[in-house]
């Protein structure tokens, strides 16, 4: 590969630009928000506020998200963040018992996982990867699906037409999750190879 042609290449891999970016300032207001959710969930007991402010924070989540894909404010730290809302809601839920325990488990693991990976891959040098909208929009499906389970727990006259909908949510958002994170493997060698290989390019020159 030429010189030119590497440089090319260079200028469109996506570039990091840290933490003080809009979107990471959005997922910190976020991840602020959290403990009220809690506070509502287990120390008022109140499903139905704690399900509109979940579903509230869950649609921002997309909003930062577009916000760093048109404006290149895309981040490792922020991938890092974006999971926690998820990850804090979930063992919320299940100390509340109103997610099953199986769902929890496998949306946790997921969250988990990739919070380990991007936070690994970094470390190791790999070049920052693009978010698939597959694991954006699973993400967004089971942030509206974990609120479904609070208002179905709470309101027992809508409960058959609120689990309806709430599984539809947590079927489809655990398919397109996992499907991202298989697809995200091949992606991630080729990020790791990329970032070793630019990083000994800047070393020899």
């Amino acid at each position: 590969m030429s010189a030119t042609a590497a440089s090319a290449k260079g200028a469109r891999q996506p570039t990091d630009h840290g933490i003080l970016t809009l979107p990471n300032l959005i997922s910190i207001g976020r991840l602020a928000c959290v403990p009220l959710f809690l506070w509502l969930l287990l120390g008022r007991e109140d499903q139905i506020a704690a399900a509109v402010l979940l579903a509230v924070l869950g649609a921002t989540d997309w909003v930062d998200g577009w916000i760093a894909r048109h404006f290149d404010q895309a981040s490792d730290i922020g991938k890092v963040l974006d999971p926690i809302l998820l990850l804090a809601a979930g063992l919320g839920m299940i100390a509340d018992g109103s997610l099953p325990l199986w769902v929890g488990v496998v949306v946790l693991a997921r969250e988990a996982l990739i919070s380990v990976a991007v936070l690994v891959l970094a470390a190791a040098g790999a070049r920052r990867m693009d978010v698939q909208w597959a694991g954006k929009a699973g993400t967004l499906a089971l942030m509206f699906a974990l609120p479904g389970f609070l208002l179905a727990d709470a309101i027992s006259e809508a409960r058959v037409p609120l689990l309806v909908v709430t599984w539809a949510f947590t079927i489809g958002g655990l398919v397109l999750s996992y499907y991202a994170a298989v697809a995200y493997i091949p992606q991630a060698r080729a990020a790791l190879r990329e970032g070793r290989a630019s990083h000994d390019e800047r070393m020899v020159a």
